[in-house]
């Protein structure tokens, strides 16, 4: 029997991506309002086998609670294991996913390559909900390619093994993120399952997520790409959806913000100045002078000259 998905105390998500979603960053958006953050994908084998390097990518704390972290496999035992592991390290939910487009990860039988293995993803998603005592959400994909949609019915046989909450993003895996969402085949999943149904895809700013919210009537919104270098989004959103006023950030909040990245980056122990380098290229976007900045922070291999060119702006 699923265990049911908590309700969240406002309706945006952090979605889980690669080499963003550190505890630095979940705890950015945290502070802006996102209801639900998670840790990148992480592989269930790896954590399965305790390997060093991937556990440091499952650090958490509590004053990002709720969190969620994101693990992929085809191998049933190792997502079993790995979801035990993860509980007892204080995770709120666990997360399955079975729509990755990553080539890496699909030539391991994982992610979007599972939307071929239906029989798969129910026993991964039966086995691993009956191993734990927290949620158990799948994030999925409209299918393989546009010839093969199964969205509804993988839905529906997640919903039956145990899953708590379904993750639509509304393109196939083909479709990486290209081209427009689906949202209407992420409607007809909410109308046709009783668990909580989570839209993903296109939401870029308030207008956009209110109208996933009324048109398709899902529970939460997952906010990806339109996050990084900016965790007010988050803020922005919620104020358009309580007030319909749209806020921005100012130059000045932007760099503050970036700094205060940095500091939490080197409270958790995982700064680098390659991770510094590509933060400030996206926490600057679209400020006065970030094209030129981008040029010259190729060119620098140290943290106090990011730093010095940083306040420059």
């Amino acid at each position: 029997m699923a265990k049911p998905f908590s309700k969240l105390s406002e309706k945006l998500i952090l979605a889980p991506m690669h080499d963003i979603t550190n505890i630095a960053f979940r705890l950015m958006c945290k502070k802006y309002g996102a209801a639900l953050v998670s840790t990148e994908l992480l592989s269930a084998n790896a954590i399965a086998r305790e390997n060093n390097a991937v556990m440091s990518l499952a650090l958490s704390c509590k004053e990002e609670k709720p969190v969620a972290c994101q693990i992929f496999s085809n191998n049933t035992e190792n997502m079993v294991e790995s979801a035990k592991i993860l509980e007892r390290k204080g995770f709120d939910s666990i997360d399955i996913n079975f729509g990755c487009p990553s080539k890496k990860i699909m030539q391991q039988g994982g992610g979007g390559a599972l939307l071929k293995r239906k029989n798969k993803i129910y026993e991964i998603v039966k086995e691993v909900s009956k191993s734990v005592n927290i949620p158990v959400t799948v994030k999925i994909r409209l299918g393989v390619d546009k010839k093969n949609i199964n969205v509804l019915e993988v839905a529906k046989l997640c919903e039956e093994a145990g899953a708590s909450a379904v993750i639509i993003h509304g393109r196939t895996v083909d479709q990486g993120y290209s081209g427009k969402a689906d949202w209407n085949l992420i409607k007809e999943v909410k109308e046709n399952v009783k668990i909580p149904v989570i839209g993903n895809g296109d939401v870029i700013d308030g207008k956009s997520a209110k109208e996933m919210l009324e048109e398709i009537k899902c529970d939460y919104v997952m906010i990806g790409r339109a996050a990084i270098g900016n965790p007010f989004i988050f803020k922005e959103i919620n104020e358009y959806l309580k007030t319909g006023e749209i806020i921005k950030q100012t130059k000045e909040e932007k760099i503050k913000d970036y700094f205060e990245y940095i500091e939490l980056a080197k409270k958790y122990n995982i700064f680098s100045v390659k991770d510094a380098k590509l933060r400030a290229q996206e926490f600057t976007k679209g400020i006065v002078g970030s094209s030129k900045l981008r040029q010259r922070l190729n060119k620098i291999r140290n943290w106090e000259e990011i730093e010095s060119l940083i306040k420059k702006l």
